[in-house]
């Protein structure tokens, strides 16, 4: 069970590190490559496979990828279509930072029979646009503003409601490319606030910024655009994860 992998990781005090790989951006061979990187020991806990369109076959990603890794390998949908019964799990996304339905709800109905009777893990999600400073992909597709950067207050009510909710997950989402992440006072105040875990992504670049987000309390980060960069920055911030005690002992 992907919930409970990452659960019985924060009670041993470590942390879990997710590798996104978005279809549009790849090549099979780009993503041969992205995997052999991730396949290092220790590497990333758990792939996601996703994005804001995927125009290219997600059935094709996820088969190949699941040739290359034992990781666990979850969708991370961007809508109802973006599904595929060869994932392990997905991340089913609710979209509570805007007031969209159809990303409240409405893609749910559309995907909730064949998700059900697939028998893939289904993890609730709460998923919680914050401002990075520039217009992303997924508040473009969404059709929804996200949460100002600064106001950590609308974000700590925003991922209580969710958990209240009963989400299984709370997710700070930056966006793709975003100019800056999450700020760490936000992922202080919310997971504060929280006993489920908090999951945070999008415009992390550096080492030290990953080390903050950590530091600040993330329970899982997500990494995508850097790594379709720079793969070998996968290796770098494997390291960071080690130093809270991440993966050490698979």
């Amino acid at each position: 069970m992907i919930l409970n992998l990452l659960k019985e990781n924060i009670a041993k005090g470590k942390k879990t590190f997710a590798l996104l790989i978005d279809p549009d951006k790849h090549t099979e061979n780009s993503i041969t490559k992205l995997i052999a990187k991730a396949n290092c020991t220790p590497g990333p806990d758990l792939i996601l496979v996703g994005g804001s369109i995927v125009f290219n076959g997600i059935d094709q990603t996820i088969q190949l990828i699941k040739k290359l890794t034992t990781k666990p390998v979850i969708l991370f949908p961007g809508n109802a279509v973006q599904f595929s019964p060869y994932a392990d799990g997905i991340l089913f996304l609710s979209l509570i930072s805007g007031r969209n339905a159809e990303f409240l709800i409405g893609n749910h109905v559309l995907s909730g029979i064949k998700i059900k009777k697939s028998g893939i893990e289904v993890i609730p999600t709460g998923y919680i646009l914050i401002n990075s400073g520039m217009d992303t992909s997924v508040s473009y597709m969404s059709n929804t503003s996200p949460i100002p950067y600064s106001k950590n207050d609308i974000a700590k009510a925003t991922a209580i409601a969710g958990e209240l909710l009963g989400l299984k997950l709370i997710y700070l989402e930056a966006g793709s490319g975003a100019l800056k992440p999450v700020s760490d006072s936000m992922i202080q105040e919310v997971k504060s606030n929280l006993s489920v875990p908090l999951v945070v992504g999008g415009g992390i670049k550096t080492v030290d910024q990953l080390r903050k987000i950590l530091q600040a309390g993330a329970d899982m980060v997500v990494v995508g655009t850097v790594a379709e960069q720079n793969d070998k920055i996968i290796a770098d911030f494997t390291t960071v994860f080690a130093e809270f005690g991440a993966n050490k002992e698979r």
